[in-house]
């Protein structure tokens, strides 16, 4: 039986960031913003929890991930009923692999051993209740 897990994070999606570079005694250090850090956090405890007991898998991965940004308040009714309805998406940064990357480095360790193995891949970035779900299914022959 294929094994599968899924959980979601409520709040506004975070995607990774880029790292930060900061001279320390004559000495450059590279570091993750500490907004990528602290969703890496959540979207870990979130992946704990969902995998309970099991442990991580180590077969060949399909991860499917579904990003819900908030509609601008600024738009008209108009507009924001054309993004309810899926007819407008957002266009706008972070990009949907970013969002994508920074979950696959959360997971490793708990939802796989390595993002290595994720071999099917697939997201979605559109407006709605500000969320990320994410679904991790073990791909078997």
């Amino acid at each position: 039986m294929t094994f599968k897990v899924g959980f979601t994070l409520i709040g506004e999606p975070v995607g990774k960031g880029r790292p930060r570079f900061a001279r320390q005694g004559g000495f450059v250090r590279a570091y993750t913003p500490a907004k990528t850090v602290n969703w890496e956090q959540e979207v870990a405890t979130a992946a704990r929890e969902a995998m309970g007991s099991h442990e991580p898998l180590e077969s060949p991965i399909s991860l499917y991930v579904r990003v819900y940004k908030s509609i601008p308040a600024s738009w008209s009714k108009a507009k924001k009923q054309q993004a309810i309805s899926g007819f407008l998406r957002p266009v706008s940064k972070p990009d949907i692999d970013n969002y994508i990357k920074g979950i696959m480095d959360a997971g490793n360790g708990i939802l796989w051993v390595d993002d290595s193995q994720v071999c099917s891949l697939f997201g979605i970035k559109e407006y709605g209740s500000p969320r990320i779900e994410v679904t991790v299914m073990e791909l078997l022959p």
